[in-house]
């Protein structure tokens, strides 16, 4: 089954679930139902009435029942004064408002909700005369399709969860619920996914975050404002310096701005108009300065590069900051790790000439490369293009131009890509990597990007070799990104079983009994003595003893659910042969003290 065909299945299931809703509760009101990955989802309104998975298994039977009955999925259309009529009669109060909204502009609605769900094609920008609808048995819809000939026809599926869900998004609007379901071709397919959900759940990196002590939250504080623990700050940091690293590599040097700024540098971005909502204001009480924290770093660059005069002998000029930055994000958004309110971002920029973009993006995408080889996350990427919508600033020649170096770059280092416009910054396009987990899962994680747009807004200049003055382009890039949003992803690809050079405790001693305490504590030098240069250079080995008068097997225990990497087993006949045992997740050995540095290090 291809990829059409499996959408127009899911796709089909979403109206199925609608017909079973309507036929177990006959005044449900319905929104819109589009297809999501791997599934699909249905907005409903049914006023007091509560959803909740005990109406699961009731709601599945209504479905298959009309799947068994075989309707065939039939199309027609209709002028739209007659569908808003239709939607009045049936009581659709939510359909129409959609249909008023088609009637007035195709595109207000087309950029506001899934295009999927409308009887109107992607791309209109007048209004309609005319919608379609399909219908199957009793059920009619609003919708633009596709669908399966016959109810008969979409596989297998599973209602998973419901949620809250605010109509178009809007919090002023009502709140309705979201009946989310997946679907498959093959029952193997439905089974392999449940499965992989049941292991996403061992690794979900809110229950790792706990269980292995890397950060809490607190009311106190706020949500979205995550609290970093002694073992996850050494996670943090740990990643931060492999970063940078990676990026001093190519010539980056540190910078460091303030954490508030005057408004008028985001008013002179123009980040203002497209993010003024989701900054943190902050007043003063000695002068009329309007301030806020800082949501981004690259304004603040660009004016650490204004502060003096730049000749083309000096390009490039890469600066580097990895610095925490604040955004008023929805509070229903929150969530963990994955989206928060201070988010600490790996962030660089370069200034450079036109003809130094192509190598200056090299070191960069090879950076990517490396870190995400190293965590053993494949990568492909995803080239970020603008659409035909408004927002974006800049000359359409410029976006062009950065679009077409952009996708040379890519082609020319023999990556994996796919194009997607509407994905770009306000500013300019992108390289953006998608990393795949151990679970299969793909994730956005590090990106490159290429402006135009800000040294212009800023009036950044340098002088060419002919003394006349030029404007440098702009490339930024995060290989982790937001660090918060990394350690999510990177808890959960390993399942809290961090590489040995990553690991916030790389070692644990156990003992069997107090005899050996002398030879611990050669054991111990020569640990202190130990330092990984590879890949995170004068990485200290961080180790603890546990010499406590309790039994090996739950020193074992506790240490392997602390998912420590390396335990070493220290007893009377280790001391007395001048070894340890080395407890892996590969196994156990015996491994002389005098090689125990040198394998630690090939690890």
């Amino acid at each position: 089954m291809d990829d059409e065909q499996l959408h127009a299945m899911r796709h089909s299931l979403a109206h199925i679930t609608a017909a079973a809703i309507q036929r177990i509760w006959p005044d449900a009101k319905f929104g819109v139902g589009p297809v999501v990955e791997n599934g699909f989802y249905y907005d409903i309104d049914l006023g007091e009435k509560k959803i909740s998975e005990a109406n699961f298994a009731k709601i599945e039977k209504a479905m298959r029942g009309i799947i068994d009955y075989g309707d065939n999925f039939e199309k027609f259309e209709m002028p739209i004064d007659q569908a808003i009529e239709w939607a009045k009669e049936n009581n659709q109060p939510y359909k129409e408002e959609l249909l008023n909204d088609l009637k007035r502009s195709g595109t207000t609605v087309a950029k506001d909700l899934d295009v999927d769900e409308l009887g109107l094609a992607a791309g209109a920008d007048t209004a309609v005369e005319n919608v379609s609808f399909y219908q199957n048995g009793k059920f009619v819809d609003l919708c633009r399709g596709p669908h399966v000939a016959n109810t008969k026809d979409v596989g297998v599926f599973k209602l998973m969860r419901v949620a809250g869900a605010y109509w178009r998004g809007k919090e002023t609007n009502p709140q309705m619920q979201r009946l989310y379901g997946v679907a498959f071709e093959t029952q193997e397919q439905l089974d392999t996914y449940l499965e992989l959900l049941e292991q996403a759940k061992l690794r979900d990196h809110r229950k790792l975050g706990k269980e292995l002590d890397l950060y809490t939250v607190s009311n106190l504080v706020g949500a979205g404002l995550p609290l970093f623990t002694p073992r996850g700050t050494v996670l943090r940091d740990i990643m931060a310096q492999y970063s940078n690293q990676l990026r001093q590599a190519h010539g980056f040097n540190k910078v460091f701005t303030p954490h508030i700024t005057k408004t008028a540098l985001y008013e002179a971005s123009g980040h203002w108009a497209k993010f003024g909502d989701e900054l943190f204001l902050v007043t003063s009480q000695e002068t009329d300065d309007n301030f806020a924290l800082k949501p981004m770093n690259c304004p603040h660059h660009t004016q650490i590069y204004a502060s003096r005069p730049r000749s083309y002998k000096d390009m490039p000029i890469r600066y580097l900051e990895t610095t925490t930055d604040y955004r008023d994000e929805k509070t229903g958004e929150l969530g963990g790790l994955n989206r928060v309110r201070s988010l600490t971002q790996d962030d660089s920029h370069v200034f450079c000439r036109d003809d130094q973009i192509e190598a200056e993006i090299n070191g960069l995408l090879a950076s990517a490369r490396e870190l995400y080889g190293k965590i053993g996350m494949q990568l492909r990427v995803r080239l970020s293009y603008r659409d035909e919508g408004e927002g974006y600033l800049g000359e359409a020649s410029l976006w062009e131009s950065a679009q077409a170096q952009l996708k040379a770059a890519v082609i020319a280092n023999e990556l994996n890509y796919f194009e997607q416009e509407g994905e770009a910054a306000f500013y300019g396009p992108k390289i953006d990597f998608m990393a795949t987990d151990a679970l299969g899962r793909e994730h956005q994680v590090a990106t490159v990007q290429l402006d135009f747009v800000q040294p212009q807004r800023f009036g950044l200049t340098y002088t060419d070799a002919d003394s006349q003055s030029r404007q440098p382009v702009m490339i930024h890039c995060a290989l982790l990104g937001s660090i918060e949003r990394f350690l999510s992803v990177f808890i959960e690809h390993t399942g809290g079983w961090f590489p040995l050079w990553a690991a916030p405790e790389q070692v644990r001693i156990l003992t069997i009994n107090d005899t050996v305490l002398d030879y611990v504590e050669e054991i111990e030098a020569v640990l202190r003595s130990t330092v990984l240069m590879q890949p995170v250079k004068f990485n200290e080995l961080r180790f603890t003893r546990d010499d406590r008068n309790e039994s090996l097997g739950k020193k074992i225990r506790e240490a392997t659910s602390w998912k420590i990497p390396v335990q070493l087993i220290v007893g009377p006949q280790d001391k007395e042969s001048r070894e340890v045992s080395v407890r892996t997740q590969s196994g156990e050995e015996k491994v002389s003290l005098d090689r125990l540095t040198d394998y630690l290090m090939s690890m």
